[in-house]
Order: structure tokens, then sequence, then C-alpha cells
């Protein structure tokens, strides 16, 4: 039987016409990244311009041997554009999965149309379970109560009676309704408070923004190295060619290209690993920023709860079995009859959990709506009452139970019979349904320096109780975050005291976490609420659960698809991994680019050919640099996160670099004083002795030692011993043989490098020792 059958409804020309003038529910945000900007920032970043652009200028003189770092470059966009691609489209697909269609009135007739199919003034069909997909206003109510948690994080039901608004997003728990379309699309109260966060930002990578400023660093000096080593080059061989492959070898081997290739394929090979945790990566960096949050911020609906209502006591407060008219019949039959009546609320799909369809005979029945708050049952002559205690009740022994549950934070209905009059049976208690992992992942965080707030827009004693059931250790009730005023030091002061805040709204939410980053803090939000986005995209990394809204989803830089809190552990250990590892990297790519700046600029002030070929350098970076690189990064490292991640890799790099350096122009010096050596026995030479000092900085940096380490050392040098005497390698990279007295002087430098490398890392070793003790 329909709803106010009286009201028809748009009539299907009327719907036409508001389709012809676009008054439909299409919103214009994406439920993920775009495509343009995935590439945009995959693309168009200062290194791509940098060794991209060398690499088109080899390959315009036709010199693609000499081309072979462009790869990196490939590379470095192919892993970002990809895996991001692939998380676009798995949240692509369950935006459409979640849209239920929708149940809509025309010429009086209902229809199940697509949510993007509804239009102005449509008149929606609403019952439990519903999500609603437009903004409305009420013409018919039967008990309707809507869910708006995930627009005010409010937890509580909110009734809605004729003339009242319901909201895009917002979903039906109990009664039904006839509402008339007054916003689509962009226009819905959801959509306007998106406004702000559907910008674009990049997550703030302390690796990745390291990197940039390394590259800027460079680039500033690039442009006169450049002119100076091609001016130098020309001199030196007097052939244009030549001098600008030179020169490219030159530049080229300034920027650590490998180290921002491995840096995405660590990130990479970290988002696979937790993929299959049901973790997905909107941006790769973003497995990086965790391991670097130092306060974590938690909604309390949907995030710490599960969003259901849990049965956790049943109290019978007077012995009434012998007094009903069906001896046989128990309290529990009666709630479970309650329970597994036809359109279930909340509460009764929470008692569904806790008992078995009874099948008692139910001769009238009459459902729970929020003007009455209670339903009853007429079972065998008796009839029964389940509702808000206050209601059904007036004994001041029962109600003072009651406001003493309400306290703790516990929903509470009361089972009554009516025998002569309403005598209370059983009062049962709820509780919000706490995620099983919530308690060992805040203890986890706890256990790890990282500071807890959770924010929520339920009354703030209500949210402490449930944080404490979650495992959450605090003083007080909770802090109401109506008393905040405007002022950021007023927002300051209280997260200075206080762990949770009830009546927190999406504004509020987005402030608290400015406070906090404004205290220098590094800061998590995790929420599933249209609520919290502005939050979410605030913070310096968003955490939405799979199960939230579509548009949360999209601005957040990861998502939970399992909706596990016990996936955040795993996110901190693969982001530890993945700076621990790229840290110690990073040494060897940025050792290269201090002797690389070097050599430019001695070997172009004394008008000396640059001593290796690119091609060669390309040989010397795979085994000394590029594949150890790669396997090292894929071994555990739980070393945790410490700031200053350039600064101490520069702390070793910078005279290891300068030992390198050093090194070369003395094997040049006596080269050139010898007289005996031909150009490329003196690049051979030059490349034996990168090769033994890349080694050495290699074998520095793997300690401490372990079987895996030492066999992928061991490996680097046999593969760098098959480069320098295999035929066909030495034919393509231009190496010649050496005789003994010219490897005699190759090798005796090299040892002298290998010992100053040594000294510095023994330095740098004692200062970390140090910096640990303090």
């Amino acid at each position: 039987m329909q709803l106010a059958p009286e009201l028809k409804g748009l009539t299907l020309g009327e719907v036409s016409q508001r389709v012809g003038l676009g008054k439909v529910n299409k919103q214009s945000f994406e439920t993920s990244r775009s495509i343009p900007t995935i590439l945009r920032a995959n693309i168009f970043t200062l290194f791509n311009a940098v060794v991209g652009g060398a690499f088109l200028l080899l390959l315009a003189l036709g010199q693609w041997q000499d081309a072979l770092f462009g790869l990196a470059v490939i590379s470095n966009i192919l892993i970002g554009v990809i895996q991001e691609y692939r998380s676009k489209r798995i949240l692509d697909k369950l935006a459409i999965l979640n849209q239920s269609p929708v149940t809509v009135r025309r010429d009086g007739k209902s229809h199940q149309v697509n949510v993007e199919e509804v239009v102005e003034d449509d008149l929606l069909e609403l019952y439990a379970g519903d999500q609603v997909p437009a903004d409305a206003n009420v013409l018919y109510s039967k008990g309707l109560e809507i869910d708006e948690s995930l627009l005010s994080g409010e937890s509580e039901p909110v009734t809605k009676n004729v003339g009242t608004t319901v909201l895009a997003g917002s979903g039906v728990i109990t009664g039904s309704g006839l509402a008339k379309v007054t916003k689509v699309g962009d226009q819905t109260y959801s959509s306007a408070l998106l406004g702000q966060a559907r910008a674009f930002s990049v997550v703030a990578s302390e690796i990745r923004q390291s990197l940039d400023k390394l590259i800027r660093w460079i680039s500033w000096i690039l442009g006169p190295i450049t002119i100076l080593v091609v001016y130098a080059q020309l001199q030196a061989t007097q052939n244009q060619t030549d001098a600008l492959v030179r020169a490219t070898a030159s530049v080229i081997s300034m920027v650590p290209q490998g180290l921002v290739l491995i840096t995405s394929i660590a990130f990479g090979i970290a988002a696979v690993k937790l993929a299959r945790q049901g973790v997905l990566l909107q941006e790769l960096a973003a497995v990086e920023v965790l391991a670097r949050v130092d306060v974590i911020c938690f909604d309390k609906t949907g995030t710490l709860t599960d969003g259901t209502m849990e049965l956790i006591a049943a109290k019978e407060l007077s012995n009434l079995a012998e007094s009903i008219d069906n001896k046989e019949i128990s309290w529990e039959q009666v709630v479970a009859e309650f329970a597994f009546q036809p359109n279930p609320n909340q509460t009764a799909i929470a008692l569904q959990k806790s008992f078995s369809q009874a099948n008692l005979k139910v001769t009238e029945s009459v459902e729970f709506n929020s003007e009455q708050k209670y339903s009853s049952l007429v079972i065998s002559g008796t009839k029964f009452y389940l509702g808000a205690p206050e209601i059904l009740t007036d004994d001041p022994e029962v109600l003072s139970q009651v406001t003493q549950l309400a306290n703790q934070g516990k929903r509470t209905l009361l089972l009554v019979a009516e025998l002569q009059k309403r005598t209370p049976w059983v009062l049962l208690s709820f509780s919000e349904s706490i995620r099983p992992e919530a308690g060992k992942t805040l203890e986890y965080f706890k256990s790890q320096g990282v500071g807890i707030r959770v924010l929520s827009g339920d009354n703030a004693t209500t949210v402490s109780n449930v944080a404490r059931a979650a495992g959450l250790d605090f003083s007080g009730d909770g802090y109401d975050a109506r008393k905040l005023d405007g002022e950021q030091s007023n927002y300051s002061e209280v997260l200075e005291q206080e762990l949770v805040l009830g009546r927190v709204t999406p504004d509020q939410k987005k402030s608290i976490v400015i406070a906090l980053q404004q205290k220098g803090h590094v800061v998590a939000m995790v929420g599933d609420g249209v609520n919290d986005a502005l939050a979410l995209k605030q913070s310096d990394l968003g955490v939405a659960m799979g199960t939230g809204s579509a548009v949360t989803k999209a601005v957040a830089n990861l998502v939970l698809l399992n909706n596990k809190f016990e996936s955040l552990p795993s996110i901190v250990d693969e982001g530890r991994r993945v700076i621990a590892n790229v840290e110690r990297l990073s040494s060897l790519f940025l050792t290269k680019t201090v002797w690389a700046i070097l050599l430019a600029v001695s070997f172009s002030l004394m008008l000396w050919e640059y001593p290796v070929l690119p091609r060669q350098l390309s040989a010397l970076d795979g085994f000394t640099i590029g594949i150890p690189a790669f396997l090292l990064a894929l071994l555990p490292n739980q070393k945790r996160y410490r700031p200053g991640f350039l600064r101490r890799s520069l702390l070793f790099c910078v005279p290891a670099g300068v030992i390198t350096a050093a090194a070369i122009v003395v094997l040049k010096i006596a080269t050139t004083f010898s007289g005996s050596w031909s150009t490329m026995q003196s690049q051979t030479a030059a490349a034996l002795l990168l090769s033994g000092t890349g080694l050495w900085v290699l074998a520095t940096l793997v300690r401490p030692w372990s079987a895996i380490k030492i066999a992928i050392l061991f490996s680097m040098v046999i593969a760098g011993v098959i480069v320098f005497v295999l035929p066909l390698s030495t034919s393509f990279f231009a190496f010649s043989p050496l005789a003994l007295d010219q490897l005699a002087i190759t090798a005796a430098i090299a040892l002298a490098a290998a010992v100053g490398i040594e000294i510095v890392r023994y330095g740098q070793d004692r200062k970390a020792q140090k910096d640990l003790k303090i």
C-alpha cells in the first residue's frame, strides 16, 4: 500500500523538462583523483624536466647508447601513474557498487531510478535502510528517523516531521516518509561543505620534499656549471657532438635520478603489500607520512565504532513469568519477537544478534515511532511494550538506574508487560559496537609516542565513555567543543589538556587540525563521514574508512577498504621501512652527486675532458647504486623515524664525495704526466676507480652485516667484474684493458680513498650514538 497516495509526484513530462534544464542530481566532484591530476603530479616535476631534457638532447644527437639514464624518468612516471590509476579504478568501482537505486514517485507510480537520475522537485519514497540522494523537504512522515552522522558526526537519530529537511548522504533508520527534492547535485548541503576539500594537494612527504629541495639546489648551479662544462669540453675535444655528450654526462651525474626512481619503487612495493591487507593508497608517498605522524585524530562514529548498536546487559527487574497467562513465555522470547518484527530499526537489528526467533503467536503489533517512543505486541492475550523507559514507567528506582546508565554513555530500553497496569520486566542496555581491533591499535600508537585525539559530534560524556571502552586512557568526561571560541590560541590550549572532544562541528575539526599543526605536530585524521572531509583535507595524512562516504574517500590520502584499524600499525611499519631504507640508500646516490659536481667544476676549470662517458656512468650506477639500492629497499627496517633525513645524509655524502672527486683528480694527474695512457684507458681507469669507491660506500652503508647484505655486496662485486671483462660489455661501454702498472696506480688511489671513506663513516657513527644518548 502506498504512503499518502494523494501525492502523485512529477509527471514524466515535468521530469523531461527538468532534465533538459540540467536540474539533475549529478555532482561535479569525482570519487577519486582525476586522470589529469594523476598525470600532472607524476609528469610535471623538476626532476623530470632536468633529466628528461638531457635524455631528449642525446636522442636528438643520435647517441642512444648514452641516453640509458632516460629509463629512470620513464620508470618513475610509470610506477606513480600505474599505482595511482589502480587506486582510482578501485575507488570508482566502489562508488558505483555503493549506489543503491532510489525510489521516486512519478505520475502516482513508484519507480526505481539511479541516484543521478533524480531531478529537482522529484518525490522521494523513503524507507528504513535507504540513503537520501538529495536535499529534500518532508511532505509525509510515519515515524521517520534519519541518521545524519555522516554529515554532523552525531550518531543520535533525528526525528523528521512534515516540513523538516532531509539532507543528501543521510540514512533512514526507521519509519517511512515522502520528501520533495529541493536541491540536487552540487547545490546540496554536503557538496557545499566540500567546496574547500575538492582542490588537489600533494601529501607532505619529507622524502619527496627533501629530494625536491635537493634538485632545486642543483638546478640553481646547473645552469652556470653546464655553460662552463660545454665551453670546457669544446675546448678539450674540438668536436661539438662529443662535447655535448660529455657535458651531458657531467650534468646528469649531478642529478640523483636513481634515488627518485628507487624511492618510487620503494613506495610502490609498499603500496602493493598494503593493498593485500585492504589498504588503498591514493598517493604513493602517503605510506611514509603515517610513519612520521605524532598526533592522530579519530572520529568516533564509524571509526572507533562500527556504526551499529550492541546489547551489553539485560537486567530482570521483577519475576513476571508466573503472572502472565502463558506461563511458558520467557522475557527472552518476548524480546526476540520484538527483534524479528518486519522493518527492523537499528536497535532491533542489535537484538537479533543476541536472540533467536521465538515464533510466538502475535495477534496485534504496533511499530516503533519517535513520537510515542515504543513499540508493542500482543502475545497470548498479554500486551507487551518495548521502548523508552521514561515513557513506559514512572518508577523512580527504574528511572534512577536508567540515569546511571545514560551517564555511562549507555542507551536503554524497557520491556513492560501490561498486567492490570504497566509493569517493568526487563531493562536492556546498549552501547555503540566498538571495533574489536580499536583497543589494540590505540595501545600501539600510545607505545609509539603518538598522541590521540577523539573528535565527535556526539555528547562529550557519551564520546568519552566510548573512547574508554575502546582502550583510551585519559581523565575527565570529555570536553564540549561548543565552549571553544574562534581563537586558534584557545584551541591550542584546550588540545594540550583534552584528548576527547564532543559536539565538534566540521569546521571545528578542521580548526583543531590546524591548531595541532601550528604547534609543530604532524597530524593524521581518520574519518568516514562528509563531516570529516575538511579535516581530512587539512591534515598531513587523511585516512578514510572503506564504508565511509564516497566524497570522504575521494579526498583521503589512503583508504582502509577492510575498515580495520589494525591495518594502521602495518602502514606505520611499511612507512618506517621506506624512510629508513631510503635514508640509507640516499647516501649512495648523493655521494655521487657531490663528486659529480666537484668533477664538473674542476675538470672544466682545468679544460680537461670529462673522465667518463654517459654510458659508462650508467653501467657503474647499475652495480654500485641502482641494483643494490633496489634489493636493499626490500629489506625489513623498523628503525623509528627521526626528522632531518637530508641533513644526516649530507653529513656522510659531502665528505665521501669530496674524497671520491679528489681520487679522480689524482688519477687524472697521474695519467696525464705518465703519457702512456690512451683516452679509453684513462676512461676505463676512472670507471674502475669510481666502481671501487662506490662499492666501498655501499659496504659501509649496509652495516650491521647480515647474510643477505653480504650476499648483495658480493653479487655486485661479481657484476662489476663481469662488466669490465666480458667482451660484449667492454665493447658497448667502451672499456679498454689496462697494463699491470696502470692497474696498480688505480688500485692504490682506490685504497686510499676507501680508507678516507671509512674514517668519515666512523665519525658519523660516533655522532649518531651521541645523538641517541641525548
